[in-house]
């Protein structure tokens, strides 16, 4: 059966398994299927009107299924399909990312990170 590959920040959805075997002969089948079984992903995963949300992307054996037959692409007992959410940050003041700087700054001394102060780094006004 093709295995589905669950990314960890969607695995509390789906019995925390980080792979779940399913008989599906397409990737839609294979969602589907997977919606189903562990209906806490659906919301993750689709949007109102059922359709693939455009930040949530799936692999079939490390080829993106946009550029095969999207949903409609087959699958085989042999494959793994991976899902992999986009991930997006924003930039904080200076063009920094503020996740980058928050790092920098816990990673330099946490505890003036928190403080939002970091005198190794020089970085100052980090919010935690």
């Amino acid at each position: 059966m093709p295995k589905v590959v669950i990314p960890t920040p969607l695995r509390q959805y789906a019995g925390k398994q980080e792979a779940i075997e399913l008989k599906a002969a397409t990737v839609g089948e294979l969602l589907t299927k997977l919606v189903t079984e562990y209906g806490d992903l659906r919301r993750h995963l689709y949007t109102d009107d059922g359709r693939l949300r455009s930040f949530v992307n799936v692999y079939v054996n490390d080829e993106d299924i946009r550029y095969l037959q999207k949903e409609n692409t087959a699958v085989k007992d042999s494959d793994v399909v991976s899902i992999v959410p986009s991930i997006a940050g924003g930039r904080g003041p200076g063009g920094r990312c503020r996740r980058a700087r928050r790092a920098l700054a816990e990673d330099a001394e946490p505890s003036a990170a928190k403080a939002g102060r970091n005198a190794r780094t020089g970085l100052s006004g980090l919010k935690p």
